[in-house]
């Protein structure tokens, strides 16, 4: 054979592995043996071991693994993965409905696209002229773990989309989708574990993430992973219509999507959908926890935009919980960073929904008296949202004789401290109990608060025990000869510790405000706190009528903003953090900016800026940053190769920038 004919061949081998991996993952309808299949990958194999030159990054030879990589690195999403709104029920369903029509100030149905809502991990594919080019989890939303050579071996993952009959593939698109392990492929690979005395997934979920997150991706291969495509990010080259358009394209692509996919005309429609796949689910060959309702005009969405980290055009409505009946062996108090006590139901473990439970909150002394559960009752539990147990009622008939009301103590059960009712909850008023002390730093030194890095609960709970420290700020006077006298820490491991102590001095007003552990002061509303006062010195000292001002902050919290700074502990505390070198930088904020009530959107390659300075030149000015286009937007700032979003701001008359122009108008050219 010539090289021409070698070439050739193999061009053609390609060709037929890739339709029958189309036929047998992503249809379920082979047309060959597996002999047959393993024949021409074999004949490819051969070939291109002879001649390595032919090897193309998108030959189905390239899915069989790596070598190990030695860590992930992290990829930047073009768009943000968003998040989605839950409803509980259909009442919820229906309200969500009604508030799109409010918002759009409409009467007519609209039109929504059902589909499963998966148990897996949510993922990122960007192809480039078809190719794929890099793939990433979904992080934060923002930025996710580049997982590119483990994504190649999935089998039901294209590496080069087909060409669709009826027009060019995009220049570039980022598909989202769902990666999952089928049950049947679960319950192997967990009999697989069982005999090799490695321990078991608690579900497949777990399982899809771990098998993701192998720095071996030959191990990875060797996990039957499924995926199924949802929906896009950035688009170049192609505009949608609505949302089944995405869908049936993704097909001429060679993308697997769900076949379960529903176009639903009303509410009433979605509603009956979401009432089948409820009563449906258990038949499924893979985990769902509900139903996914996406508006389908892309036109719709735009005008819809976003809240926070959620569109306001989708909606998950979750099924019931799982549920299982236990016996409840002891019912213990638990104290809580700010010295509530809590009810703890210990529980006979049981498995509910794939994982394993062995206790369950009781919530407050209400409602164990309203449940009237007690020590040795048998009791139906459920994960509440399929994530938290809760106990759902107590099965009176097995009662045992004798059984009294559980009452939570009126002393601490860890410092022996005097215990309050304040509404609902009991509270140890022992600002030194051990146990709060312990929540408390660890809430304060955790990665949405300080974010000192490495310090586990366990070197918290040493610290405590030996006085090293008795409050957070102690933190930031702690030597290296204080951290080598803990366990298990030598001259390296505890030189970590302090690095990171230090490393965390710096950081954000809104940060310290949310590691203080003020009560109902959430990182939302951190940040808002640190926006409007612009210093800790001013937030001591505002007034309950001040804080009532503030979107967001109501009247108990506003109380406890208050009653927390009016403590002298706590006022003690923050000098302290002063005098440990502790700085927070608050955000820059000009009252009546150049974009004050402006909204901002940026697509394409910006030169001049990477996109954090730009929003923080855009936000100092009194303006806002969005990544999506509506109605509401003022301004697109446009750099190289702006994608779709440059086309929705045509069609709603938004004013579109060039770098040049921004930099003119806040006089930086």
């Amino acid at each position: 054979m010539t090289m021409e004919d070698i070439k050739e061949k193999a061009r053609i081998l390609r060709e037929k592995i890739n339709f029958h991996n189309h036929r047998y993952y992503v249809l379920d309808s082979p047309e060959i043996s597996d002999g047959e299949y393993d024949r021409l990958m074999r004949e490819l194999q051969d070939i291109e071991a002879k001649h390595p030159d032919l090897i193309s990054p998108d030959s189905p030879t390239q899915k069989v693994g790596a070598p190990p990589l030695e860590s992930f690195g992290t990829l930047e999403h073009s768009m943000p993965m968003l998040s989605l709104q839950n409803a509980m029920n259909v009442e919820e369903l229906r309200e969500f409905d009604a508030r799109l029509k409010r918002s759009l100030e409409t009467n007519f149905d609209i039109e929504y696209v059902a589909e499963p809502k998966m148990d897996g991990l949510a993922v990122e594919l960007i192809y480039e002229g078809g190719l794929f080019k890099v793939g990433s989890t979904r992080g934060d939303g923002i930025r996710g773990e580049n997982i590119t050579l483990n994504l190649k071996t999935i089998k039901s993952i294209p590496l080069r989309l087909k060409d669709s009959p009826f027009d060019e593939l995009p220049e570039r698109i980022s598909v989202r989708g769902e990666v999952f392990l089928p049950l049947e492929a679960f319950s192997m690979l967990n009999k697989k574990r069982e005999d090799e005395g490695e321990p078991l997934f608690a579900n497949p979920r777990n399982a899809a993430a771990g098998s993701l997150r192998q720095l071996d991706s030959s191990i990875t291969a060797k996990r039957p992973l499924d995926i199924y495509s949802y929906g896009v990010g950035e688009v170049k080259g192609k505009n949608f219509i609505t949302q089944w358009e995405i869908l049936q394209t993704f097909k001429d692509y060679g993308l697997k999507v769900n076949p379960l996919i529903k176009k639903c005309e009303n509410i009433d429609v979605a509603i009956e959908y979401f009432e089948e796949m409820s009563r449906r689910r258990n038949e499924l060959p893979y985990e769902i926890d509900g139903v996914v309702f996406k508006v389908n005009n892309i036109r719709l969405q735009g005008e819809l935009g976003e809240i926070a980290r959620s569109p306001r055009w989708a909606i998950a409505c979750k099924f019931p919980p799982a549920q299982e009946h236990t016996v409840v062996n002891e019912i213990i108090a638990s104290v809580g960073r700010t010295g509530v006590l809590t009810p703890v139901a210990i529980l006979e473990p049981v498995k509910v929904g794939g994982v394993v439970v062995s206790k369950a909150t009781l919530h407050n002394q209400d409602e164990v008296d309203r449940k009237d559960v007690r020590e040795g009752d048998t009791v139906i539990i459920q994960r509440a949202g399929d994530v938290i147990p809760e106990v759902v009622s107590v099965i009176l008939s097995r009662r045992k004789a004798g059984s009294k009301p559980y009452i939570l103590p009126d002393t601490c059960p860890d410092c022996a401290g005097k215990v309050v009712k304040e509404d609902a909850f009991h509270r140890c008023l022992n600002s030194s109990c051990p146990t709060r002390l312990k929540e408390s730093i660890r809430h304060f030194a955790g990665k949405n608060g300080m974010n000192i890095d490495g310090l586990g609960f366990k070197h918290i709970e040493q610290m405590v025990d030996k006085c090293l420290i008795k409050d957070p700020a102690d933190l930031y006077h702690l030597t290296i000869e204080d951290i080598l006298t803990l366990d298990r820490f030598a001259e390296k491991s505890a030189q970590n510790i302090i690095d990171s102590i230090n490393k965390s001095r710096n950081t954000t007003l809104a940060r310290l405000i949310y590691s203080l552990g003020i009560r109902n002061v959430g990182e939302s509303t951190a940040k808002i706190l640190a926006a409007e006062f612009g210093s800790m010195e001013r937030l001591k000292k505002t007034t309950i009528n001040e804080l009532m001002e503030v979107d967001e902050v109501g009247p108990e919290t506003a109380a406890a903003i208050t009653g927390f700074f009016s403590a002298r502990e706590n006022l003690e505390l923050i000098e302290k953090l002063w005098e440990g070198e502790v700085y927070c930088s608050a955000p820059e904020k000009r009252a009546g900016g150049l974009f004050e009530g402006k909204l901002f959107v940026l697509t394409g390659t910006l030169e001049s800026f990477n996109r954090n300075e730009i929003k923080t030149l855009i936000e100092r000015e009194g303006g806002k940053v969005s990544s999506s286009v509506s109605k509401k937007t003022t301004y697109l700032l446009a750099g190289e190769g702006p994608g779709s979003k440059y086309e929705k701001a045509l069609k709603f008359g938004v004013d579109i920038l060039s770098e040049a122009e921004l930099k003119k108008m806040l006089s930086l050219d």
